[in-house]
């Protein structure tokens, strides 16, 4: 494995930037644009070997691709009073698609991705509360959508239409430190695909470097609706709580970007 310096790394992406298209000889899996900037660097799984490696990481993107990705996972405070599949999914879901085929006639579905720019169909949305520093998840019976009326006067009959009672939260604290410990310093790649004659190629076209996670920009980027959170329960398993992320808003998550190339 080749030992790098802040400035030959830097040197050696602006060379790849420059050589334009490269065949992807890594499959045609998702990691691919890493895997061969890897190769082409000849560093493995992301470990940087530079000084103070924990501190950076190299994060790649194909451009144009507007997909959400994982960022974490984090189930909402109180933890304790285990909001989803006690509140959530009981009060709030509904008949599961596979409900008396794959699975028993009374699973239950509670499946939403919400942000902070609007409520979903079902009501649902993302509220930050800077004064008492918590985002909130919030429920809106006037939004829920004409063609769910029918769960919506099961709502009413299990629980009511007010707001949700008490309403689940993360707290700026909790956040910015799980946040803060995915968004390490990093150099954020980017690359445009083509394929020719069966085969796929890369080219790099910008590199910056990032430097110092913004929790102010995460908050932003909830309101903007680019970062979203994911609920993903039914009735006899939860998959958990997760923030998903707009990979091209990666930069804003920084106080400092410097571009390379």
């Amino acid at each position: 494995m080749k030992i790098y310096t802040k400035e030959s790394l830097i040197q050696s992406l602006k060379v790849i930037a420059s050589r334009g298209w490269i065949e992807n000889l890594r499959g045609n899996n998702d990691g691919a644009i890493g895997n061969t900037l890897e190769d082409l660097l000849d560093i493995k799984e992301n470990n940087l070997p530079l000084p103070n490696a924990a501190e950076w990481e190299l994060k790649t993107h194909r451009v144009g691709n507007t997909s959400l990705v994982s960022f974490f996972n984090l189930a909402p405070s109180p933890r304790a009073i285990k909001f989803v599949p006690r509140l959530l999914l009981p009060n709030y879901g509904w008949q599961h698609k596979e409900a008396g085929k794959k699975y028993p006639e009374n699973e239950m579905s509670f499946r939403q991705t919400i942000h902070g720019r609007a409520a979903s169909d079902r009501g649902f949305m993302v509220k930050i509360d800077r004064r008492e520093r918590k985002v909130l998840i919030s429920f809106d019976s006037s939004k829920i959508d004409e063609r769910h009326s029918q769960w919506k006067s099961d709502v009413k009959q299990r629980i009511g239409l007010n707001e949700l009672e008490p309403q689940p939260y993360w707290g700026f604290d909790d956040l910015e430190h799980k946040a803060g410990t995915k968004m390490l310093n990093c150099f954020f790649v980017q690359a445009e695909v083509k394929r020719e004659n069966d085969k796929q190629f890369f080219h790099y076209v910008s590199v910056e470097m990032l430097q110092k996670f913004s929790f102010a920009g995460f908050l932003q980027e909830i309101e903007n609706a680019n970062i979203l959170v994911d609920f993903d329960a039914r009735t006899h398993h939860d998959h958990g709580t997760s923030f998903r992320i707009r990979e091209a808003i990666i930069p804003k998550l920084y106080e400092k970007a410097t571009v390379i190339v």
